[in-house]
């Protein structure tokens, strides 16, 4: 028996060797069709008949290589005429029980099982457009890149184009079909063409994905490794002219209860989103008197660090197709219409008988726009600009009543220009410039960086790198202009199971992008250090198993002040995670910080707080997603040696509950504990930093629930309530060498107790292809109090007791496409 199973497994080993030894990317001759199509899921029109057919799909993971089970079968068809393309087929199923189904909205994955079709257009194995439909008949649609050094390489969930499909369920399986106009996607005009084509097939159940084209999970990328689509002729790139005008009325409610202030306002506005294609691979993006009054309020959360919190971008314009934008790292969207840079120039100069009335936190954007696509030979260019209008602060005489204005923030320009040289082998060069350019006496800002990626022709190692100068230009002459220096290089290993990396990333003392960019500090030089092992075959107990193992050592560029050290810090960590055969996850993730030595929490340059060693430990893990109910939970707890006897817990608990395809409740809590932990506190003066040894103790309560009507109409409610509590107790002043001395005499009340809450209530109807109505309620209110209760009942009562602001507004955005109207006219 036991040699039978041995010859058995050898058996096993042996074919999936030789598959993946002879995968030979597959070929589909292109067919046209001259005949109708009604777009309803059915696939009864004589025009399918004469479509390619597509089958014979082969097991993406768990078991890559393994054909696909004729019970659970796919057959597609895909054929084109001058319109456009036509995708449709049938995902049998030998239970109807089988099919994994969730009404989760659009490009919302869910639980959904889902059929989707890759397209390379200019067959540069770089780039490509994913459209993807699920059982319910609810799209998802992204832009692909394979050159990010991952798997499946980067998609942007967040592009989107109109299409049409319709989805039918019956006894065999589910069935569907899609029309996509050629509007949704680029391609040049080359008489005959051949494109990059795959399908993928995902079954969440069991897990089981897979592809027309065979992929093995060991060689990196998606796109390297697709098939094609041959012999496309006579097509032609349409006139890619598409308006979507808004109407949005808004209303706000804030208990001012000041005689000269209204509690309630109001707005009205439109504007207008333009899509122009200028060639066939080139889109120019605007957005005219933009409106993001209904994107998602941001989590918010007590700072303690020396550095900003860095947001989540929600505003569409912000997300959409801006994969060339974020080439470098160079492009922080939140700094356009973010805080204005002379904030705290409202406070400067008061006197006693002023104060500040209004002071806006964010600047206005007028308008922006955005040129970008890929030309044939593979150079994309991607060309942003925006501009926001000067803020001002208004500040009030108490005896007199007089205003007056103080500029917080100048008309800014921002400007980006990306050129991205596609290269064979999955290669790229780039080129990235950003520049600020501010009115009046303000600085202007700018970034210049060029990046490579090479790899081999077997698409297994890499070499990476980028060389960046920056430049502060100032309009006073008290200031000097300056000019910063950065680079970045790397060496990788991407395919088979073994992987690493091994980067250096060195930046001078004035280098920075943050006038554009998230950007925390310079003058430093990292090592950065990656092993990688993974198993993709499954075993006994797992389907996959990874490990890693990463070492990291930063120094300073230059020494700061009198400190003759350079060493900033450093740490090694071992990560181990594994999907179950019952497709749970979990994992494991060890690390140890030596002692270290932080330049920044002082928060005055010259310093230094010389901080201990600690070590930490994370376990996590995740059930199955498919299930009614899931759940996802991790727990980390945190040591320090001789140091203060410092701890901290993190804990994170997340459940959902599915009552049918429709319905849905998730509740997530976040909790960190640091009974003992020792930061900065103030500055007793410009040069001297007050520590404390404090608790600091934060939770933060997320409740989403999600009802969708049908695959075009939802509502979505998302209630978050924050809470850090800081109680200091001792004090400590920083000596010269980093360390510290105890400091009394502090009577000033340094206690925090900081909540958030916000409720975001959403209703979505797509009313029309493109075209969407939105009712949207917002409710937020903030406590900051010196009252240092742990209590987590009591500082949920104070905050909702608190000022609410509330608002409530209706948007309506209708989506006018030129070649529909033209069609639509001469059909009259």
């Amino acid at each position: 028996m036991k040699k039978l199973f041995l010859l058995t497994y050898l058996f096993t080993f042996t074919c999936y060797c030789t598959l993946f030894a002879q995968i030979v990317p597959k070929k589909l001759a292109a067919k046209r069709t001259s005949k109708s199509v009604i777009i309803d899921g059915r696939l009864n029109e004589p025009a399918w008949q004469d479509a390619s057919l597509l089958d014979d799909f082969t097991e993406f993971r768990p078991v890559a290589g393994r054909k696909e089970e004729y019970e659970n079968r796919t057959e597609a068809f895909l054929m084109y005429d001058d319109a456009g393309i036509y995708f449709g087929g049938t995902c049998y199923e030998k239970s109807l029980d089988s099919i994994s189904k969730e009404l989760v909205g659009r490009d919302g994955f869910g639980a959904n099982d889902y059929i989707g079709i890759i397209f390379d257009t200019y067959n540069d194995k770089l780039n490509g457009f994913e459209y993807f439909i699920t059982p319910l008949g609810e799209q998802w649609d992204a832009k692909m890149t394979s050159n990010t050094n991952s798997d499946n390489g980067g998609e942007d969930f967040s592009w989107n184009a109109v299409w049409k499909s319709a989805v039918v369920i019956h006894d065999k399986g589910w069935s569907f079909e899609i029309f996509l106009p050629y509007s949704a996607i680029r391609f040049s005009k080359d008489k005959i063409q051949d494109w990059g084509l795959n399908i993928t097939r995902r079954r969440r159940k069991t897990e089981r994905q897979n592809t027309w084209s065979a992929i093995n999970p060991n060689v990196n990328g998606f796109l390297t490794q697709e098939g094609f689509w041959t012999g496309i002729s006579d097509i032609k790139p349409p006139i890619r002219l598409q308006l979507s005008p808004y109407f949005s009325i808004y209303a706000n409610h804030f208990p001012v209860n000041q005689p000269d202030q209204k509690n309630w306002t109001n707005q009205v506005s439109g504007g207008l989103d333009l899509k122009l294609g200028l060639s066939q691979a080139f889109t120019l993006d605007a957005t005219l008197i933009p409106d993001f009054g209904q994107v998602q309020s941001d989590n918010r959360v007590l700072n303690l660090t020396p550095f900003e919190v860095k947001f989540n971008e929600n505003r569409t314009f912000f997300t959409e197709g801006t994969e060339l934008f974020n080439k470098g790292n160079l492009f922080y969207s939140r700094r356009i219409g973010g805080a204005p840079i002379n904030f705290d120039a409202a406070y400067d100069g008061l006197k006693d008988n002023e104060r500040v009335i209004a002071n806006p936190t964010e600047s206005k954007l007028i308008n922006a726009s955005k040129v970008s696509g890929r030309m044939k030979g593979g150079l994309g260019i991607g060309i942003l600009n925006a501009i926001t209008r000067p803020q001002y602060a208004v500040i009030e005489n108490t005896e007199t009543g007089e205003r007056r204005k103080v500029e917080t923030d100048p008309t800014t320009n921002y400007n980006i220009l990306v050129l991205d040289q596609t290269l064979k082998h999955n290669s790229s060069v780039s080129f990235i410039n950003t520049s600020v350019l501010r009115g009046n006496n303000n600085y202007n800002a700018n970034v210049s960086s060029g990046l490579f990626s090479f790899f081999d022709k077997k698409n297994t190692y890499n070499l990476t790198g980028s060389v960046a100068i920056s430049s502060l230009t100032y309009k006073v002459p008290d200031k000097k202009n300056t000019m910063g220096y950065s680079h970045s290089i790397g060496f990788s290993k991407n395919s088979g199971r073994f992987n690493f990396s091994l980067s250096q990333q060195l930046t001078d003392t004035r280098y920075t992008s943050n006038d554009l960019g998230y950007f925390t500090n310079n003058n430093f030089i990292n090592h950065v250090l990656y092993l990688g092992y993974r198993y993709t075959e499954p075993k006994k107990w797992y389907n996959r198993l990874f490990y890693n193992f990463n070492a990291f050592y930063s120094s300073l560029y230059a020494p700061i002040g009198d400190i003759k050290s350079k060493y900033q810090q450093s740490y090694i960590n071992a990560n181990f995670s594994a999907q179950m055969k019952k497709l749970h996850w979990f994992g494991a993730f060890a690390e140890v910080y030596p002692a270290q030595n932080n330049f920044y929490e002082p928060r005055v340059v010259g310093q230094v707080f010389r901080k201990g060693a600690n070590a930490s430990l994370t376990l996590w893990f995740e059930s199955n997603y498919t299930k009614k109910y899931s759940v996802s939970t991790q727990i980390s707890e945190t040591v320090y040696t001789n140091f203060y006897n410092l701890n901290a817990t993190w804990f994170y608990f997340s459940h959902q509950y599915r009552f049918n395809s429709k319905f849905s409740i998730r509740h997530s809590v976040e909790y960190s504990a640091k009974p003992t932990d020792l930061g900065f506190m103030t500055l007793l003066d410009t040069t001297t930093p007050l520590f404390a040894l404090r608790s600091v103790n934060s939770i933060d309560h997320v409740l989403f629930l999600k009802y969708n009507f049908t695959n075009k109409m939802g509502l979505t409610f998302r209630a978050r309530h924050y809470a850090s509590v800081v109680n200091p107790r001792t004090f400590f002043t920083l000596n010269t060498n980093g360390t510290l001395s105890p400091r009394d005499g502090i009577a000033e009340n340094l206690n925090r107790n900081v909540n958030f809450f916000n409720i975001d209530m959403v209703y979505t109807w797509q009313f029309a292809p493109g075209s969407f109505l939105n009712v949207v309620w917002k409710e937020a209110s903030v406590t900051d109090s010196d009252r240092a209760t742990n209590n987590y009942l009591d500082n949920l009562q104070n905050t909702l007791q608190t000022q609410q602001n509330n608002n409530f507004s209706l948007k309506i955005i209708y989506f006018l496409d030129y070649l529909q109207l033209k069609n639509l006219k001469k059909s009259i």
